[in-house]
């Protein structure tokens, strides 16, 4: 395989899924740009907005983010997404192998209720991604208002 299933990789996925760990996010990124070996390139606290503010816009970059929100007063959801994030500096080479190498990534990171496709740090907006996942979830306790 590419390296997703390192040991740090493994690790932090491990971090990310666990209630009793801060960690609520991972990144990986590919290791050079040719080839298809990926690295563990951050993990952290802050959630999906920090998350986003770790993306380059010269690399195709795999996230695996924990959201938590409330359906009403009384219960707490907590979801995992993948995000595949393609940014707009990124050759079409690598944008073409994407496609083929992110089931890999996805086959390690495997229990995650959507993935987001991103191009763009639009697409990674909190409220829009709890939307899908109410939505994916079932039960929309909101009215489909986010």
């Amino acid at each position: 395989m590419s390296g997703a299933d390192s040991p740090e990789i493994l690790a932090a996925y491990d971090a990310v899924r666990s209630d009793k760990d801060e960690t609520n996010w991972l990144l990986i990124s590919y290791a050079a740009a040719v080839g298809d070996k990926l690295t563990l390139t951050g993990t952290g606290t802050g959630g999906l907005a920090e998350l986003v503010s770790k993306l380059d816009d010269t690399q195709a970059q795999y996230g695996y983010v924990r959201v938590e929100y409330s359906n009403d007063s009384e219960s707490k959801r907590v979801k995992f997404i993948f995000v595949v994030w393609i940014g707009e500096g990124v050759k079409v080479m690598r944008k073409a192998r994407v496609s083929i190498e992110s089931g890999n990534v996805k086959r390690v990171l495997a229990h995650h209720s959507i993935q987001v496709d991103a191009r763009d740090r639009g697409d990674l907006e909190e409220g829009d991604i709890v939307t899908r996942l109410r939505k994916a979830g079932g039960a929309d306790y909101n009215g489909g208002r986010g």
